[in-house]
């Protein structure tokens, strides 16, 4: 009976109990069935349908999965993989759209070199193939005036949420932190920028989240929490914090104090570091956005470069062919509409 085998077993054993018994239908395969699962695909991945699904999704589970996406193809691999265990069907539920993961796809360095045109290009590549919520990172968000329009324009395109970081000047990886020259934005400054953000969105489905740095830049706790506060204040929907120690101590005590004044606000964490906790852990803790932010780009590349040398070292293709996914595969992976 499948994967869902334990599910119909207590269902039988519930009814049983009530003198009832399960009535079961054969599955259908007509063709007017997979045009309406077709129609409600096609729908779902219409801008106004999209935008909203992230908060819808964050009401109904507490806790949203997000993989992330540089390419229709990587897109396909966050929408479409599905692993079944203990009788459920579990997947990601939105794509995190990554400066890092873009820019290295095409080849530049992690410094916003890669404009918003290009990069709006990327979305459009895998919103045409996908269906799931978009979550975009917005690096610094840049100035004010020019924030302003990308909110507009992710917002136009069905985007769900943009996450900006409340640093200033040339970017860098915050995975640095503190060994490369990082400038940390005033309170000030970057909650006006979420304000005239928030002011700018037409809907009320989009999102503003704002990443704190202090952790990375060793600013303390203290500094980290009132920077919350104040940039919630200001308007923003979610706060993110990062962290780039392995021991996950301090992003807990930051989810322990912050929850203890704000018990709705969504927490967004990006475990790249400190990533031996469990994600029913951190939706215990008060967590509500789990981003895992770089694992396709990460393993993809260097999968390729082996693929590469092995050509290389063999003078053939036949010794990659136990490393390669089969075209049948990548075919029925691709749509054909």
């Amino acid at each position: 009976m499948g994967f869902q085998k334990p599910i119909r077993e207590e269902v039988v054993s519930v009814l049983a109990s009530y003198g009832g018994q399960l009535v079961e239908y054969p599955y259908a395969s007509d063709e007017k069935y997979k045009a309406l699962e077709e129609r409600a695909r096609m729908e779902l991945s219409l801008p106004d349908i999209r935008r909203a699904r992230l908060k819808k999704v964050l009401c109904m589970k507490g806790l949203v999965t997000a993989l992330e996406a540089h390419s229709g193809i990587t897109g396909l691999i966050a929408e479409k993989t599905v692993v079944y265990q203990d009788g459920q069907a579990r997947q990601f539920d939105a794509m995190w759209l990554s400066s890092l993961c873009d820019s290295t796809a095409k080849g530049k360095p992690d410094i916003e070199l890669v404009d918003m045109t290009s990069r709006f290009r990327t979305i459009d590549d895998i919103m045409e193939v996908t269906t799931k919520p978009i979550i975009f990172d917005g690096d610094t968000g840049g100035l004010t005036e020019h924030f302003v329009y990308t909110v507009r324009s992710l917002e136009r395109m069905g985007v769900s949420m943009v996450i900006i970081e409340d640093k200033t000047g040339l970017k860098k990886n915050s995975l640095f932190g503190t060994e490369v020259q990082q400038t940390q934005d005033s309170i000030e400054n970057f909650s006006a920028k979420i304000a005239a953000g928030k002011k700018a969105q037409k809907t009320k489905d989009f999102m503003i989240c704002a990443r704190i740095e202090s952790l990375i830049l060793e600013r303390g706790m203290e500094d980290a929490l009132k920077r919350a506060f104040a940039f919630v204040k200001a308007g923003a929907d979610a706060v993110m914090i990062h962290s780039r120690k392995k021991d996950p101590g301090e992003i807990k005590e930051f989810i322990a104090k912050f929850r203890e004044q704000d018990k709705t606000t969504p927490i967004v964490l990006v475990p790249t570091s400190f990533n031996t906790v469990y994600e029913e852990e951190w939706k215990g803790l008060g967590a509500n956005i789990i981003i895992y932010a770089n694992q396709l780009t990460r393993t993809g590349f260097p999968a390729m470069q082996d693929a590469a040398k092995t050509i290389l070292r063999t003078h053939r293709a036949k010794e990659c062919d136990d490393k390669c996914m089969s075209i049948k595969d990548i075919i029925t992976l691709i749509p054909e509409e």
